[in-house]
């Protein structure tokens, strides 16, 4: 690939803030698109987005200097999001919070200890492609509740109208947005689309100066008040860990490729380490955990620079916001009619990603082999929707997350079920 900067190269000041912004552009937009499952009072939840922004920025400085060394952004891990929506709907009214970031911490110690040594090499052989793709979309698919809950909250029924057309308008205008866009400018469609949002939503129906004067503070716990551990919760996070392992295994080969690196097993096996180690930090501090994220090698693609050193101004930036609470309210105060939105159109990209490498990799050339991809996701589909009075309480996070149970059948079906007839 031609590139104006490799890996290592360090260019001049000025061009380098340039390639640093569409890179803080991007974090900003995957970071904000996860703030909506903090919970608690309007100061409490500025806290958890002033935590996420802090993390993330500091990860990505650490992953660019000392991980994996290579130009990935870094954000919260989707994955999670599933782990963690499906966990406080099993919880119903008895959230605890505790328990999930407990497992969050749990399983980015199993992430960093999967570092050491060759263990890494010997789990890629139980993951095959169509498990990979399998999980990719199971991501995708379990979210499907939450962005209709996002798009369509319960309580606001006067204002599903605008659910409706920005979803009918928005979507399609997104995707025209990113066909047609070239360069740095395929990296602000999200971002453009949030502030659009945003604007029509409050020149419609008001109130923004009500909502950003609640977020204009805030308090809580740095720590998590104590760990509680949940046997089921646990279990059923370190599933998730699974698929975040893949992914930021995937993320880093990928790009090593593209980029034709000689190294990529080692830089993989720092990157994840370094992924584990925030994750326990993470877990520590009651917030959702990082991964590096797949959708680097585009933003590479379009700009020619694959400097590492771009990142390091945008890790920065991410931890100025953390430290300036107004900013983070603006940011909090996103409709969640437009983060499901937002959502849906960036789940259908994943959706895209894993349908791409069905095709590229062959993987669904006999029924037998097209079961093994479609099962899953309609278990999954099922699962995620079941009532939870008929699951044993013990039993909720683990068989009433539809990820989870997913995972669990593709992989009986790949190397049980179906082992020998493939």
């Amino acid at each position: 690939m031609n590139l104006k900067y490799g890996i290592d190269s360090r260019p001049p000041f000025g061009q380098l803030m340039l390639y640093s912004l569409q890179w803080f552009v991007l974090a900003i937009a995957v970071v904000v698109t996860s703030l909506f499952i903090a919970v608690g009072s309007p100061a409490e939840r500025v806290l958890y987005a002033q935590k996420v922004f802090a993390l993330m920025g500091i990860a990505t400085i650490v992953q660019a200097l000392w991980g994996h060394r290579m130009p990935i952004v870094v954000g919260p891990a989707s994955v999670l999001l599933v782990g963690i929506i499906t966990t406080l709907a099993a919880q119903g009214d008895a959230v605890n919070t505790n328990k999930i970031y407990t497992a969050v911490l749990i399983g980015g110690v199993v992430i960093a200890l999967l570092s050491i040594g060759r263990v890494l090499e010997h789990l890629q052989r139980i993951f095959t492609p169509r498990i990979v793709i399998v999980i990719l979309m199971l991501i995708a698919v379990t979210l499907s509740p939450t962005i209709k809950n996002l798009i369509f909250p319960a309580g606001a029924e006067a204002r599903h109208a605008f659910g409706l057309w920005f979803t009918i308008i928005g979507v399609p205008l997104m995707a025209l947005a990113a066909s047609k866009l070239q360069g740095v400018l395929k990296s602000i469609v999200v971002p453009v689309a949030l502030l659009i949002g945003c604007i029509v939503y409050y020149a419609i129906y008001g109130g923004f100066g009500e909502v950003f004067s609640q977020y204009t503070s805030s308090d809580g716990p740095l720590l998590l008040p104590q760990l509680e551990f949940d046997g089921s919760i646990i279990l059923a996070f370190l599933l998730c860990y699974v698929a975040l392992l893949i992914n930021d295994i995937g993320s880093t080969q990928s790009l090593g490729a593209m980029l034709g690196t000689t190294d990529t097993d080692k830089r993989c096996r720092r990157g994840v380490g370094i992924t584990g180690l925030f994750n326990i930090l993470a877990g520590g501090i009651g917030i959702i955990g990082p991964v590096n994220y797949s959708m680097s090698p585009g933003v590479i693609a379009s700009s020619s620079c694959a400097s590492r050193y771009a990142l390091l101004p945008a890790g920065a930036g991410l931890i100025v916001c953390a430290f300036v609470p107004s900013l983070i309210a603006v940011m909090s105060a996103i409709p969640n009619t437009v983060i499901g939105v937002i959502l849906l159109y960036l789940m259908g990209t994943q959706l895209a990603a894993a349908l791409h490498m069905v095709v590229s990799t062959n993987s669904a050339q006999t029924f037998e082999q097209g079961l093994i991809i479609g099962l899953p996701v309609m278990t999954a589909l099922l699962f995620g929707v079941i009532p939870m009075q008929v699951i044993p309480s013990v039993l909720r996070p683990l068989i009433g997350n539809g990820f989870v149970m997913g995972v669990i059948t593709v992989i009986l079906l790949e190397h049980v079920i179906f082992a020998k007839r493939k």
